[in-house]
C-alpha cells in the first residue's frame, strides 16, 4: 500500500498540470469570443456542447465516471460561456 504523503504528492501534480490546463482551456475561450464577435454568432452552441458532453465522456476507460465527466464539462462550459459574454460585453456586443 503506498504512503499517503506520496498520494497527495501526485495528486498536488496533476491538480497543477489541470489548473494550466484550465487556464490554457480558458484562453483558448477568449479567442472563440473574438471569432463569435467577428462572425455575430451567439455565444451558447448547444449542439456543440452536446458533442463534447458526449465526446469526453466516452474518452473515459471507466464508464462509471461518465455522469462526473460530464458534470465536470457542464461546469467548465458555463465558465467559458460566462467569459464569453463578459468580453461581449465588455466589447458593446451584449
Amino acid at each position: 500500500m503506498r504512503e499517503l504523503k506520496d498520494i497527495r504528492l501526485e495528486l498536488d501534480g496533476i491538480d497543477r498540470e489541470m489548473v494550466a490546463l484550465f487556464e490554457r482551456r480558458m484562453v483558448l475561450s477568449q479567442e472563440v469570443a473574438q471569432v463569435k464577435m467577428a462572425q455575430g454568432m451567439d455565444v451558447l452552441d448547444a449542439s456543440r456542447e452536446k458533442q463534447v458532453l458526449d465526446s469526453r465522456a466516452a474518452m473515459l476507460d471507466d464508464a462509471h465516471w461518465a455522469g462526473d465527466v460530464r458534470t465536470l464539462y457542464e461546469t467548465i462550459m458555463a465558465m467559458s460561456r460566462a467569459e464569453q459574454q463578459r468580453m461581449l460585453k465588455e466589447a458593446g456586443h451584449a
